[in-house]
């Protein structure tokens, strides 16, 4: 056995490098330590550092070596990996999580007969992305912990970042439009000093008209825009307490279907819901003659809008009694408001459905057949399109939502003309319909609420049946940038 003892060895130059044998030799150390011709070295009498063996490993590599980290590749199913036989302290191991794949198929470190953490049972790795570090310290704690940490940590946006619905953007903020129903992903939660709250728009499905009057209530409408992006805005008086705050996670979106229009009493539209939102479908329209077919004797007339009441064609009634109420159930501000009455002293036309902003417009008559008037749909609310995007229907500046159904009027004296049937509310509310009356009084059909805007269906006089409400929406709105 030959020895050779030197104080240092330099290149010739200082310029380059020592190469100790040729390419595949092991070199060892008197102190122990060993580097392998893949790179690996071990032994150095170092504690905390591992050089990586940079073949991912799927299977358990048998006993691991110290002072080697190995990048585990779960992807394809759970796997093991075993620590060194009879460690000395120490000794270093560390393992990555290659596939991001640990939460869903864990890696399991085998404990090879010594305690890990003062513990004589495995450990289970479970965190996606992560790495981790054992040092061997003795018979008693056995394999400790030292370091870990998470990729997810390595760089932190402070903006929210999501998917789901159709996306667009205006300025430095994102848009998520769902027409039907879908799945709000948030994929980084943001900070404080960036976003982590998002403004919302949420919208339910319009009350169908009712076959002999009173147009269908809007769709309740709930929204929160930041301070100062929607200034002057119709809406904005009924504008949310807080934005909602968002995390990591997958959000069901609900958007409640327009309900049918019937021969009879309308039905109720059907609820939209976003996180803690949830906006409460509109009420049917009332049908008359019969008080009691009408508002709070029939609870599919109350909703986020009320619905109108049905005709009044028999004694006189008191109109406070016979029209959906709106904001049911209460929310704070209103998601809408009450339907309108009919007349007072019979033969009176049908109640338009409430709006968002605003009620729905009495039926009026003078107890005389073919003398009815319809009460017009309630108004909706205005936003700015660059606030939640071009939905709603126009207006100047703005985009409308919830509109409330017209009320609807008999027609049958030809001298009445079918203007004076209701309108539907602005925001998507249907006008009603006339059975009868000569051209160009009528007849005319009673028209659906917008699609995608909770407008109430029209009434239809006196046969046939009431028009559908119209579908909901919710639009959710963030800084992105």
């Amino acid at each position: 056995m030959s020895e050779v003892k030197v104080n240092k060895i330099s290149p010739r130059t200082n310029c380059g490098t020592v190469q100790l044998g040729d390419s595949g030799d092991t070199i060892t150390i008197p102190a122990g330590a060993t580097i392998t011709n893949n790179g690996t070295a071990a032994g150095f009498g170092s504690t905390g550092e591992v050089s990586w063996n940079t073949t991912k490993i799927t299977a358990d590599p048998g006993n691991a070596v110290s002072g080697v980290g190995y990048f585990t590749d779960t992807s394809g199913g759970a796997i093991t990996a075993t620590l060194p036989a009879s460690p000395s302290a120490g000794d270093i191991v560390a393992f990555a999580d290659y596939a991001n794949t640990w939460d869903t198929n864990n890696l399991t470190i085998g404990r090879n007969s010594s305690n890990i953490e003062g513990e004589a049972s495995d450990f289970v790795c479970n965190q996606e992305g992560a790495t981790i570090t054992f040092v061997y310290v003795d018979a008693t704690k056995g394999w400790i912990c030292t370091n870990s940490g998470n990729s997810s940590q390595a760089f932190i946006n402070d903006f929210i970042a999501a998917t789901g619905g159709t996306i667009t953007e205006c300025g430095d903020y994102r848009i998520h439009t769902f027409t039907g129903p879908g799945t709000f992903t948030v994929i980084c939660g943001g900070t404080p000093s960036g976003s982590n709250t998002v403004d919302y728009l949420v919208v339910a499905g319009g009350g169908g008209g009712a076959g002999n009057g009173g147009g269908g209530g809007a769709g309740g409408t709930r929204f929160y825009v930041a301070p100062g992006c929607a200034p002057g805005a119709p809406a904005l008086p009924r504008n949310g307490p807080a934005a909602l705050p968002v995390t990591e996670q997958a959000y069901p979106i609900t958007v409640g279907s327009g309900a049918n229009g019937n021969p009879g009493v309308g039905s109720k539209g059907s609820n939209s819901i976003f996180s803690t939102i949830t906006s409460t479908g509109g009420g049917g329209g009332g049908f008359g003659p019969s008080p009691t077919n009408n508002g709070p004797a029939d609870s599919n007339t109350a909703g986020g809008s009320g619905g109108g009441a049905g005709r009044d064609s028999g004694p006189p009634v008191n109109p406070s009694s016979i029209y959906g109420r709106g904001n049911t159930p209460p929310t704070t501000p209103a998601q809408g408001t009450d339907g309108g009455s009919t007349g007072y002293s019979g033969w009176s036309g049908g109640g338009g459905g409430g709006g968002f902003i605003g009620a729905g417009g009495n039926g009026g008559g003078n107890n005389t057949p073919g003398n009815e008037t319809g009460g017009n749909g309630g108004t909706g609310g205005g936003l700015p399109a660059a606030v939640f995007g071009s939905n709603g229907v126009p207006c100047g500046s703005y985009r409308y939502y919830a509109g409330g159904g017209g009320g609807g009027i008999d027609g049958s004296n030809s001298s009445v003309p079918s203007s004076a049937a209701g309108l539907g509310g602005l925001g998507g509310g249907g006008n009603s319909g006339v059975v009868s009356g000569v051209s160009p009084y009528g007849p005319r059909t009673a028209v659906a609420g917008t699609a995608n805007t909770g407008g109430g269906g029209g009434g239809q006089f006196s046969s046939g049946s009431g028009a559908n409400g119209g579908s909901g929406i919710v639009i959710i709105r963030y800084k992105f940038q």
